[in-house]
């Protein structure tokens, strides 16, 4: 997820950048507010500082809300609740006052995205991931092969956010963060057993790759593997039709007594130093 962030305090500023990318985010970090409307993007959020040292973060925020749907989320010193009234009506999508640590900014962050999703997204039906598993999002509804698939409550929001972004690799963090609890502290051995369980239940449809000290990825199979039955009679087709081609003997008889070296003939003597002597 791509970050533009408008702070012109910088430990402040690496602090929270550092934090991000921690966490997989991609940063942008600009010092003013004219830098914020002159960047081409693109983002997918904006961390908004408002005491800007060129203009004020206020009118920054109506100015990027007229440019487009962008979600805002205000960061600022300015605990007042005017400044905080006056920042959601003019396009705030959210407002985190100064202190903050990081991981409340990410919970904000994706709580945000979680609210505007709908309105970005161009069609309400199922997500296809590859040829044979479909999630649901609005029906909370996971099918393999068009047949729906039992998944406990934690097992689905587990496989929803990893397919968020197939092919990225999610830190236990992240996953902890955003599918039980954001100030979840405790051990993940939870994590594994639920990625065991989407693995047994959705096996052939996709993987879940366990990076050590880590995370995890999950990847769609694009490619069914082919069934057992059609492997075998592909397989013995194949030998069939190729062994013929493999004969270095005038008949059959003789070929296969020397492949399997029991034709009396093709033995070498004891004294040539035969294979055992």
């Amino acid at each position: 997820m791509r970050v533009l962030l408008v702070e012109d305090d910088e430990p402040v500023a690496e602090s929270l950048r550092r934090g991000l990318l921690r966490y997989g985010f991609q940063v942008e970090w600009v010092t003013t507010g004219h830098a914020a409307l002159a960047h081409q993007g693109p983002y997918d959020v904006v961390l908004l500082d408002l005491g800007l040292p060129d203009t004020d973060g206020l009118d920054v925020c109506k100015a990027l809300r007229t440019l487009g749907d962008v979600p805002i989320i205000v960061i600022s010193a300015r605990s007042d609740e005017t400044d905080r009234v006056v920042g959601l009506e003019i396009g705030a999508d959210d407002y985190v006052s100064k202190p903050f640590g990081v991981r409340e900014v990410i919970a904000r962050i994706r709580a945000v995205m979680r609210r505007v999703r709908p309105r970005t997204e161009t069609s309400a039906g199922p997500d296809r991931y590859g040829p044979r598993l479909t999630v649901d999002r609005k029906a909370a509804r996971v099918r393999l092969d068009g047949v729906e698939v039992a998944l406990a409550p934690k097992e689905y929001d587990l496989l929803a956010f990893l397919t968020e972004e197939p092919g990225a690799l999610m830190s236990r963090e992240q996953i902890m963060e955003a599918v039980w609890d954001a100030n979840w502290f405790g051990p993940t051995k939870t994590l594994d057993v639920h990625v065991a369980a989407l693995r047994r239940k959705l096996a052939g449809a996709i993987t879940i790759e366990a990076v050590r000290g880590v995370g995890f990825r999950l990847e769609v199979v694009r490619d069914p593997v082919p069934d057992s039955k059609t492997a075998s009679t592909s397989k013995t087709a194949s030998t069939s039709e190729t062994a013929p081609t493999s004969k270095t003997a005038p008949t059959s008889d003789s070929a296969s007594d020397a492949a399997f070296g029991s034709d009396p003939q093709s033995a070498p003597a004891p004294d040539q130093g035969a294979p055992g002597s």
